[in-house]
């Protein structure tokens, strides 16, 4: 019988249960400790060999995760001193996940959208999707999004390929997935999910969105079906998970 990985001590956080890289959820914890004020501006935090013993990692891992502090500003090395606080972190979470239809039609505040490639003629038996049948052919639209300089979503979009004519790229350029064909001429959405995961930046994904490998993220899918039970939008999207929040209403 094999023989059970011992517990790690009482108050110390097991790194290894996570597949995010172990200086990314240290770089993590630390902001964190800024954030909550338990790290002050202004004052000296505990030095590589302190946190390596505190942590349980080497001492590399620690370095790394300092530095990802302060390509952040957070923190500033002095030799011979030691690290300080430099600056409290500023709110990233800006970029609401929708959790209802109207919402999800609104277009994002000083969002820019970018089109990274337009493709048509991809066959419908391509698209799986749990939701109407599948028009025969689709329009795959590849579109990243940025707000303030810092891309937030790279978004595969999949239109049912008999509608193109009918979306411009100005509205390409503008407009949110769902939107593209909730306004169109003859086009009625009878039926929208939504469905969120939470998983980890890969290496496509990472390189488009500015992230470290495995860097948490949100995938979103959405399906829009039309009067006539086809298919005809899906949207595939991955949010950096440090900007994103998910309000829902309960009652």
């Amino acid at each position: 019988m094999p023989r059970a990985e011992p517990a790690p001590p009482r108050g110390k956080v097991d790194f290894s249960r996570s597949a995010v890289p172990r200086y990314i959820q240290l770089a993590t914890l630390f902001r964190r400790r800024v954030e909550g004020g338990s790290w002050k501006l202004g004052q000296r935090i505990p030095t590589v060999d302190e946190l390596a013993a505190e942590c349980s990692v080497a001492r590399a891992t620690i370095r790394q995760a300092l530095d990802e502090l302060e390509r952040d500003g957070l923190i500033e090395r002095f030799r011979a001193k030691g690290t300080f606080v430099r600056k409290a972190p500023v709110e990233r979470i800006w970029c609401d996940v929708e959790a209802d239809w109207n919402g999800l039609l609104r277009p994002r505040e000083g969002a820019r959208i970018e089109i990274l490639s337009d493709a048509d003629g991809l066959p419908g038996a391509a698209i799986p999707d749990s939701i109407g049948v599948a028009a025969p052919f689709y329009r795959h639209i590849r579109r990243r999004h940025w707000r303030d300089g810092q891309p937030f979503l790279l978004a595969d979009v999949y239109l049912d390929a008999r509608l193109s004519p009918l979306v411009t790229e100005a509205d390409l350029g503008s407009k949110t997935a769902l939107r593209l064909v909730s306004g169109l001429k003859g086009v009625q959405v009878v039926d929208a999910r939504q469905t969120l995961t939470i998983g980890v930046a890969d290496v496509e994904s990472a390189a488009a969105l500015h992230l470290p490998l495995n860097a948490p993220v949100a995938n979103v899918h959405r399906a829009a079906v039309d009067q006539h039970g086809t298919l005809v939008l899906v949207a595939d999207g991955v949010y950096r998970g440090d900007v994103v929040r998910i309000d829902i209403k309960l009652k």
